[in-house]
């Protein structure tokens, strides 16, 4: 799952992405509010986790642009401001969810997993189809009862499409959670991550949707 966080503090930030990405997540992290603003307006994350006290352009102002736009990617305020109005307006602008600092990283990241399924319409934590349970905080899998061994990125794929599940998500679009800036993406490696779920999860699981993309199919293909 790939997230952005915008947090200028040096030490945070760096603790905040390197303890996500421990826990499963592909971090992008930017440091001031016009950065975080651009990458929000670019849709390329499941969801961000936003400080307010951003230079260059305050995390609110952020927010309601964003929000303005239509964009409607989970946004998380994490922030030193802890006074009931500060949240309220937060929430109001469009807020998701509101921490404040410090918080426990583990509470952090099971937040962030809440927010991305609900914005999934996916209400709890494990995902199932065909015989196939995923438990994205333990980050696990099973066939039928029987744990499937999964790569990171068989994993985050098979998230992605689980979470969306129905829905014909194109390569561009799966690349983007799986990968995150800077990280090398071969011209093929969709089609070989999609190409080991099969060979492990049976392949009526994924289907391809030909010059679009892929998608879970929720149910096995009827016998012609």
């Amino acid at each position: 799952m790939r997230i952005l966080l915008a947090e200028d503090d040096p030490l945070l930030g760096d603790g905040l992405q390197a303890g996500l990405t421990q826990l499963g997540f592909q971090v992008d992290w930017v440091r001031d509010g016009v950065a975080a603003q651009h990458e929000l307006l670019a849709e390329a994350h499941a969801a961000a986790v936003l400080d307010l006290g951003l230079p260059r352009r305050d995390g609110m102002d952020v927010l309601s642009a964003v929000r303005q736009a239509g964009i409607r990617v989970p946004v998380l305020v994490l922030t030193a401001r802890d006074g009931v109005p500060e949240r309220v307006r937060g929430l109001d602008i469009g807020a998701d969810d509101y921490v404040v600092k410090p918080v426990d990283l583990h509470e952090l990241a099971a937040r962030l997993r809440a927010l991305v399924r609900r914005a999934h319409g996916q209400p709890q934590e494990r995902l199932r189809a065909q015989g196939v349970e995923l438990d994205a905080a333990t980050r696990s899998v099973t066939l039928d009862g029987a744990p499937v061994q999964l790569s990171t990125r068989e994993f985050d794929l098979l998230h992605a499409l689980m979470l969306g599940a129905g829905r014909v998500l194109s390569r561009d679009q799966l690349e983007q959670q799986l990968y995150r800036w800077g990280q090398e993406v071969e011209s093929n490696a969709v089609e070989v991550h999609v190409h080991h779920l099969r060979r492990k999860l049976g392949a009526g699981l994924i289907q391809t949707v030909r010059g679009v993309g892929y998608r879970l199919a929720l149910q096995p293909a009827a016998a012609s």
